[in-house]
């Protein structure tokens, strides 16, 4: 019988991480400045490890390359999607990702389309999203005279928001805010501004300006979000995004739902509650911040609890 395939989270330490995803979701973390917990990543800076099941021991690139029949035969040379939960413990720097066409040519890799779920925020906790140029020589010329107030445009966040931030949105996570994000499986990060933060040993962190201003949409762009939501009895399936890179989903559980695999494959993330999940009559439990990969072969399963789940698919 196929099982679900549930993932050993990666942990990321990072200058504005801390320990919440202990206090949340009960993590052993090595220490207090734990910035991402990677929880579905192929990524080479980080990969999961399969807990259960005929897999358990194996990578998802491992499988990815050797048991591609999971994943319904996708193309590809690499395994296209990675989740993070990101605990904000101060403010993130302020960035921009390349699209694909230029993490390629440039970096070897894919370019970075992303979205955030806030699980959690501090009152009065905020996001950067966008910015204000007119013009990319605007733009050039705002980054280099250090304008960030009249350039950078900061929007309060609350538990529950949902944000679609394509390649070339500029963007930050406030301090006090956690995430779920679902990304192309890409690790490139391009810096505009750090607020003079200093490393360990006391240097100043790298700043990638002529990259950022390369690859930043001028203007500024909103994406317009079709959010819907299907109620099935107490509980529900809330459709955030349908992108060109995945489909985004939060699954309300009060009580049961039942779910089908709608695209190749699919992946998942408790970010609150308990329940079980029945698959050909076997159950599994999950927690908050259990992850896992429904993979292809299964086509239909429960789950019953009280939970919130935020899960996603590939496009193809």
């Amino acid at each position: 019988m196929m099982e679900p395939l549930f993932l050993k989270p990666v942990f990321q330490e990072k200058i504005w991480g801390g320990n919440r995803l202990n206090t949340v979701f009960g993590f052993d973390l090595p220490n207090d400045k734990i910035g991402e917990d990677w929880a579905i990543s192929g990524h080479p800076h980080g990969e999961s490890i399969v807990e259960n099941g005929e897999f358990k021991g194996q990578k998802i690139s491992q499988l990815w390359k050797n048991q591609r029949e999971l994943f319904g035969n996708q193309a590809g040379e690499v395994f296209p999607l990675l989740t993070k939960i990101l605990d904000a413990e101060d403010d993130l720097s302020v960035q921009v990702h390349p699209d694909d066409a230029y993490g390629m040519a440039h970096e070897g890799e894919l370019g970075k389309t992303e979205c955030w779920y806030i699980i959690s925020a501090e009152p009065g906790a905020s996001i950067v999203y966008g910015h204000n140029a007119k013009t990319r020589e605007e733009l050039a010329e705002m980054i280099h005279d250090e304008k960030w107030d009249q350039l950078l445009r900061r929007i309060p966040v609350k538990a529950g928001d949902f944000y679609y931030v394509p390649s070339g949105t500029m963007h930050a996570i406030g301090k006090g805010i956690m995430i779920l994000e679902t990304q192309q499986s890409s690790d490139t990060t391009y810096r505009v501004y750090d607020y003079d933060r200093k490393d360990d040993q006391g240097k100043l962190r790298e700043l990638h300006i002529q990259q950022s201003i390369d690859v930043m949409t001028v203007p500024a762009t909103t994406p317009e979000l079709q959010i819907k939501e299907v109620k099935k009895g107490n509980s529900a399936i809330i459709t955030y995004l349908e992108s060109d890179f995945f489909n985004i989903y939060e699954w309300q559980i009060m009580g049961e739902l039942n779910l089908s695999q709608t695209s190749l494959y699919t992946l998942a993330t408790v970010i609150e509650g308990y329940g079980e999940m029945t698959v050909e009559g076997k159950t599994f439990e999950l927690n908050a911040g259990t992850s896992f990969i429904v993979p292809n072969q299964i086509k239909d399963w429960k789950i019953a609890g009280e939970c919130k789940i935020i899960a996603s698919t590939p496009q193809h």
